[in-house]
């Protein structure tokens, strides 16, 4: 088994090293509290200029509900590149399922999300989260989701 990669926390740069994702579709800024195998904590500083208010909505901006379970995968994401060592190796994660999900506030420009996910089940290719987005301890969103990794 490979031994976790030394970071219990990681900034933008150490995320563009572990997953493929970039603007306009990498969502979280930092991840921190890695434990690896375990769990870890996604920060998404949400700000005015991200190209999906610009349509949803024009006149009151929230962030749809499917980036807000996207940040969370994200953060999953980086929790297992830890867990299993996958800096620099060309990490492609692929969403297999998505269940349990709720909504339960507006996330808007100038809010703070938080991700707090929890690894359910991992060690392999296919690995299977329990995540919370929220907003200054309000909960806006739950879901439990199950991703596969694959390396180029």
């Amino acid at each position: 088994m490979t031994e976790p990669a030394p970071y219990t926390d990681v900034d933008l740069a150490m995320i563009k090293r572990i997953i493929p994702h970039r603007y306009p579709f990498l969502l979280i800024d930092k991840v921190v509290d890695i434990k690896p195998n375990e769990s870890g904590v996604g920060i998404k500083n949400v700000t005015a200029n991200e190209p999906h208010f610009e349509g949803h909505f024009p006149a009151e901006p929230v962030m749809p509900g499917v980036m807000i379970v996207e940040a969370m995968a994200q953060t999953s994401a980086i929790v297992t590149g830890i867990s299993m060592n996958l800096i620099d190796k060309d990490m492609t994660v692929y969403f297999m399922g998505i269940d349990k999900c709720k909504f339960r506030r507006k996330v808007v420009p100038g809010d703070v999300l938080r991700m707090d996910v929890v690894v359910k089940r991992g060690g392999g290719k296919v690995w299977k989260f329990e995540g919370t987005a929220s907003v200054d301890g309000e909960i806006a969103a739950t879901a439990e989701f199950t991703a596969m990794m694959n390396l180029s």
